[in-house]
């Protein structure tokens, strides 16, 4: 084919969805690892496994093996006695660099409050990758969280994972290949926020009906650029039958392609299943009602946030294949957060289908990740459910992977993983237990009292200073 036709192909073919997965594109890259063994620990794999007593080992910043195997003869034995080894925790809604400390008004970026959809914009484009939050997060044990918007839109726009590694740029955070998140609020923040507002909505019904007009849109949108490809497609396919060039020509001329526009890219998106749909919600009837307007709609939620009555439709969220992301014990700071319960995630957690989740959305809260757990499995057990350590610490490693679409690369200690790790001092589940090493790719990124992977930067120094006295 002349090499005229295949650039005019190539320019008709270049639709909105290609056009955005080259925008921003991650320039992370892990940085070369020397081979790791930790020996003799008590080893939670993150998919469901417990090893007492066993070696890990990570090479070239994958998991190579646990239990036994072949090392390399410049590897690092650390021994890992009395210790407990577990993947690097996940936090799968955090504002880390988009309301970043110090918290002054400089700094709010997380919500564009200016109309109740705002699926054009992007998280990471507020993200200041100098936020002392980030390397308190990894002192925790955090390898890996997403960041949103806020939750005063009905669309806040999109949300992007990180790796938790320090960096001049969130491109260099950004999980490569990792999908976009759409954030969505439903209740009592976006009728709050709009409904002192000439806009709309006041009412959740308002709310309903606001997200209905707008997937409306997206898919009137959608179809708009499916006939467009199908016309560039079929002008190929001309093209390479005849050599001529007149389909091209004809092509050019009669198919002019939609005109962009970003809010709608972001929702046809989340109808094609490329970007994965978060959902602020907490009670268990509007719940389903936004699984009833997913399938009106012909898309996926993904995951139910906060989700306080989420222990009211477990079997229902778990027959969707829904992960619920929610707090421990978080519940009565408004009304629609009322009716929860402590054995929320617990009863979340079912074992055929479910997928329960600890978040924090807390800048605070993100760095105790594995406490909150902890309360979570207290309490479960308490209610007679019987959950090992090696489940619970599914909440907050498999389980978050799999809310944000990565759970291929990383959130188990599974062989040819990222080598996501964290070496605690005991279990992870005792209220004592502190991360002493954390290695993202393989490589060492945090370690108790090593001051050369413990940097302080000037926005710190006021708060560590009160730390001490």
């Amino acid at each position: 084919m002349p090499a005229l036709l295949v650039f005019l192909i190539t320019l008709l073919g270049c639709t909105a969805a290609q056009a955005q997965s080259d925008a921003f594109p991650s320039t992370y890259a892990a940085p070369p690892a020397q081979p790791i063994l930790l020996r003799n620990a008590t080893i939670l794999t993150g998919d469901g496994m417990r090893f007492d007593g066993a070696d890990l080992y990570m090479e070239e910043g994958r998991i190579s093996w646990i239990g036994e195997g072949d090392t390399a003869p410049d590897t690092v034995v650390v021994d890992a006695s009395n210790r407990w080894v577990t993947p690097g925790l996940i936090d799968v809604h955090s504002h880390l660099g988009v309301y970043p400390s110090p918290g002054v008004a400089a700094h709010s970026d997380g919500n564009e409050a200016t109309a109740p959809v705002t699926a054009e914009v992007w998280a990471e484009h507020s993200v200041w990758p100098q936020d002392p939050g980030f390397p308190r997060a990894l002192a925790g044990g955090v390898t890996a969280l997403q960041i949103l918007p806020g939750s005063a839109n009905l669309f806040g726009g999109r949300g992007v994972t990180l790796k938790n590694v320090p960096s001049t740029s969130y491109q260099g955070m950004k999980f490569p290949d990792a999908p976009y998140g759409l954030k969505m609020a439903c209740g009592e923040n976006p009728k709050r926020v709009y409904g002192g507002r000439t806009q709309s909505p006041s009412t959740r019904m308002g709310n309903v009906a606001a997200y209905r007009s707008a997937w409306i849109r997206a898919q009137r949108y959608q179809a708009d650029w499916d006939r467009y490809n199908k016309a560039v497609e079929d002008a190929a396919e001309a093209a390479a039958d005849d050599g001529s060039g007149a389909s091209v020509a004809s092509a050019l001329l009669t198919n002019t392609p939609p005109r962009r526009n970003l809010e709608l890219d972001t929702l046809a998106g989340a109808l094609r299943g490329d970007i994965l749909v978060h959902m602020h919600c907490y009670r268990a009837d509007e719940m389903l009602t936004i699984l009833d307007m997913a399938k009106e709609f012909g898309y996926r939620v993904g995951t139910f946030h906060h989700g306080v009555e989420a222990y009211k439709i477990a079997d229902d969220l778990a027959d969707h294949g829904v992960c619920g992301a929610l707090w421990a014990d978080w519940w009565g700071f408004k009304i629609e957060a009322y009716d929860g319960i402590q054995e929320n995630i617990a009863l979340v957690d079912r074992p055929e289908g479910g997928c329960a989740v600890v978040h924090s959305d807390s800048d605070e809260g993100i760095q105790r990740l594995n406490q909150e757990a902890t309360k979570a499995m207290l309490r479960g057990n308490r209610a007679g459910l019987s959950i090992p350590p090696e489940r619970a610490i599914r909440w907050i490693t498999l389980n978050a992977a799999k809310s944000l679409g990565i759970d291929d690369q990383t959130g188990s200690l599974s062989t040819g993983k990222m080598a996501d790790v964290v070496l605690w001092n005991q279990d992870p589940f005792s209220v004592y237990a502190k991360p002493l090493q954390v290695y993202i790719d393989g490589v060492l990124r945090y370690e108790r009292g090593n001051p050369d992977l413990n940097p302080q930067s000037d926005f710190e120094l006021g708060q560590l200073l009160g730390a001490t006295q």
